[in-house]
């Protein structure tokens, strides 16, 4: 019997064509998922990774609630225009403690991955209030009002045991001094920044709104974008390897 005529058999009994297809599918499922099993962790170990601080986390949740994602990723591709633009491809480990992940294609704006220290803080309060005075074609509308509201956190140590379950490292230590860390990182009125930054390493603590005394929504969410993409070392990494 030639090839041909084996192959036939496929094409004119569309059932055995059906168990070919399954079969074929389940064996190559299983070669991908069955090594996954014999592994600890699918996401590497990175050196400088931490649980986000009370106040970074306050505002990752504006974030989230601001569907700023929709708009901004958070995941820089294996793609040589990408990182000459952005920085370091993004690692796994990067978003090992986001619940939800910011990752995407959908960039309105910019990817946001690396934007940590990129910028002063005054800048993003004024990118924050009007967007077109420092990125004069922007589309983004204005989020002034977050320099009004007082930020809410009087149950961001909830948020923490929550995300604890999700598998976060945070200590106990660090839910119940949470609602301190807040206070200390925004306005710096607790001498315990030491403590603070004991916890959380080179977390930055300062004044971000240009409002002293106040801790808004606006503290918290430039904290957010202040932190991103500063805790790894990219030095370390060859920005070339995989770069396709």
């Amino acid at each position: 019997m030639s090839l041909w005529q084996k192959h036939a058999i496929f094409e004119k009994n569309s059932i055995i064509l059906l168990l070919g297809i399954v079969i074929v599918v389940a064996i190559g499922g299983l070669v991908e998922a069955v090594p996954l099993f014999y592994l600890k962790s699918t996401i590497e170990t990175v050196d400088g990774m931490r649980p986000r601080s009370p106040l970074e986390l306050a505002g990752f949740n504006i974030y989230v609630r601001e569907g700023c994602y929709n708009c901004h990723s958070q995941q820089v591709r294996v793609l040589r225009d990408e990182v000459e633009r952005y920085g370091h491809y993004s690692l796994a480990a990067e978003s090992m403690y986001d619940h939800p992940f910011q990752w995407g294609s959908k960039r309105t704006g910019p990817d946001l991955a690396r934007v940590g220290g990129k910028y002063s803080d005054g800048w993003h309060r004024d990118h924050l209030r009007d967007p077109k005075s420092v990125v004069p074609g922007s589309v983004m509308p204005p989020y002034g009002f977050l320099e009004q509201r007082e930020l809410d956190f009087s149950r961001i140590s909830d948020d923490m045991r929550v995300l604890r379950v999700a598998g976060v490292p945070y200590t106990e230590e660090m839910i119940e001094r949470a609602t301190a860390d807040v206070t200390i990182q925004a306005t710096l009125d607790d001498p315990d920044v030491d403590g603070l930054r004991s916890r959380y390493p080179n977390a930055v603590a300062r004044n971000f709104d240009g409002n002293p005394g106040r801790v808004t929504e606006a503290d918290a969410l430039i904290a957010y974008l202040q932190h991103l993409g500063t805790q790894v070392d990219f030095k370390l990494y060859d920005n070339k390897a995989n770069i396709r």
